[in-house]
């Protein structure tokens, strides 16, 4: 078999649109965050009380990976 560029243009095209096609769906069907404002509102707690940044996000306090154990109610 002879590969000559145009091959070599299809066989690349190919295989970018397979990349390009691939991390769109990936993006698309990634699970959200687990944490939200929501859990703030009904409880009453800052971000603050379970995640170790004042704003939230980051890595959980002790409070915090109780919250998350209990099924995200109060422990």
């Amino acid at each position: 078999m002879k590969i000559n560029s145009t091959t070599m243009l299809s066989v690349a095209t190919g295989i970018g649109a397979a990349i390009t096609t691939t991390t769109v769906l990936v993006l698309a069907i990634s699970a959200p965050a687990g944490a939200t404002v929501q859990f703030a509102k009904e409880t009453g707690k800052s971000c603050g009380a379970c995640h170790t940044a004042p704003a939230g996000g980051g890595p959980l306090t002790p409070f915090g990976e109780k919250f998350k154990a209990n099924g995200n109610k109060l422990p």
